[in-house]
């Protein structure tokens, strides 16, 4: 995950929904070429914003087992506000069945009161490696580094710890 499109996880009920924050400032380097003029935020970067968020869903509900949570489907995916330098995307994921590996969910972004982004998407999960030692040790680094990354973006607060983590 290169670009990372949410800043904060703000609520996370695992099996149930995530709400995550993505603060939008000039500071970001795509807004130079979309559009010098009048920078908004890409359509396709608040879907990218719906998927990392319902992403961390899915790793927190299969307690970071799988290395990888892959993009199966977009749905209904409908715009209906810009997303500007200042505002702050709040993006709710809900998980609404499981098949296997596959979740579906139900995704929105919010700006202020109005929805700018809302769509159903459909994830899947797998491994990177396969039945080898060699590619099960590069799913446990995967699996670590996403935890590590996890923990930042929702810090363990008293009274909870972040996936991954053991009690004292």
């Amino acid at each position: 995950m290169r670009l990372t499109m949410i800043d904060r996880i703000v609520e996370l009920e695992p099996g149930q929904r995530i709400r995550a924050t993505k603060s939008l400032s000039l500071a970001e380097d795509y807004l130079r070429d979309h559009f010098p003029r009048f920078p908004i935020m890409p359509g396709v970067l608040m879907l990218e914003a719906m998927y990392q968020t319902a992403a961390w869903l899915v790793r927190a509900t299969d307690e970071f087992t799988h290395s990888l949570v892959l993009l199966r489907e977009a749905n209904n995916v409908k715009y209906s506000d810009f997303v500007q330098p200042g505002q702050t995307l709040r993006v709710t994921a809900e998980l609404m069945k499981r098949e296997g590996a596959n979740f579906s969910l139900k995704c929105q972004g919010e700006v202020g009161e109005t929805i700018a982004v809302r769509g159903r998407l459909v994830l899947r999960t797998q491994q990177v490696g396969g039945e080898t030692a060699a590619r099960s040790s590069v799913d446990a680094q995967i699996v670590h580094s996403l935890q590590d990354k996890f923990r930042l973006l929702y810090p363990p607060a008293s009274g909870r710890l972040a996936a991954g983590s053991e009690t004292a």
